[in-house]
């Protein structure tokens, strides 16, 4: 008989801690949702953040508040981030520039990768390189002369040192041989807006960004640095095919909250964000940009707290001194 009172009194503490723990996750949210964004409206963080925050809100309940805080290749929002209350109400958008390079090319920052807790990847984005649409060479090949016989002339924009369109661009020139000026802006959107003017030669950037402005002419798309070529922009070659095969990178993108921040209120944005990624709506728009969902795996959790410290060494041996 106590044997069996005993299990009674165990199951009974086992179904109430079964009850408590998704009892907070049922509850959160409450009220709007804050999700910053480390860079100036328009670029490709910008872009992204908004397609999943759109879908990621239908599911919530609530919505997903857009807040974009550039400055110092994302450094100033994970900052802001990590100092944050660890309740679910302000989380970050974060990629392999502002969660990984930021502690190779600002090493005093004031944070590290422990003061974040990973909500999931999300989506994918080939690194490409543009130009502007009067520049006086016609592919890959011929810019790479360009820049070789004018060295430290040309002028290539990007999202600020330390950000993912930073590495692609390092990555590029590394792997080219030339020498050409970056120039930083506060986000991928004015960096576009001035090569499109013409105030800049080139330009380091995702597809989720740039496609929309190499489909309409507006500037030239000469390299991806990815495997294969994308739907969207059939025309533009790979840089492998283009003559370039060591530039080969691709971005992500990712949500963090603050450390501490409760299991259950994890669990609810992770399930959240994997309810809109399996959106129709949403594949569509990625299929448009030229971006690839996430697969399972990447989506957990447990896989960005792994991967995060694999990027960081990556970048390290790849670029070396980058500063």
């Amino acid at each position: 008989m106590a044997g069996f009172r005993l299990k009674m009194f165990y199951g009974a503490v086992v179904a109430a801690l079964a009850w408590v723990i998704p009892a907070s996750a049922q509850e959160y949210p409450t009220r709007p949702i804050t999700l910053i964004v480390p860079f100036a409206a328009g670029g490709s963080s910008d872009v992204n953040a908004r397609l999943i925050a759109e879908q990621m809100s239908r599911h919530l309940g609530q919505p997903i508040v857009i807040e974009n805080i550039g400055g110092a290749g994302g450094a100033v929002a994970l900052a802001r981030v990590a100092q944050a209350a660890p309740d679910g109400y302000t989380i970050v958008q974060g990629n392999s520039g502002t969660n990984t390079a930021v502690y190779l090319f600002t090493p005093d920052v004031k944070f590290s990768p422990s003061d974040f807790a990973p909500i999931g990847m999300f989506n994918k984005s080939s690194a490409v390189v543009a130009i502007r649409k009067n520049f006086p060479a016609e592919n890959l090949s011929q810019f790479i002369a360009h820049a070789k016989q004018n060295p430290g002339t040309l002028n290539i924009g990007h999202s600020g040192v330390g950000s993912q369109n930073y590495l692609f661009c390092k990555a590029f020139m590394q792997a080219a041989g030339i020498d050409v000026t970056l120039v930083g802006y506060r986000g991928g959107g004015p960096a576009l807006n001035d090569l499109i003017g013409g105030q800049i030669d080139g330009l380091c950037d995702s597809s989720a960004s740039v496609t929309p402005a190499i489909q309409s002419g507006l500037v030239r798309g000469i390299a991806l640095g990815s495997k294969t070529r994308l739907p969207h922009l059939p025309d533009m070659p790979t840089a492998a095919e283009a003559g370039l095969p060591q530039f080969e990178i691709a971005g992500w993108y990712a949500l963090f909250a603050p450390k501490n921040t409760p299991p259950g209120i994890i669990i609810r944005l992770n399930d959240a964000m994997r309810a809109a990624v399996a959106s129709p709506d949403y594949l569509k728009r990625l299929d448009d940009l030229g971006s690839q969902p996430a697969v399972d795996a990447e989506m957990a959790p447990a896989y960005l707290a792994r991967f995060v410290p694999q990027e960081i060494e990556k970048f390290r041996k790849m670029l070396g001194d980058v500063k």
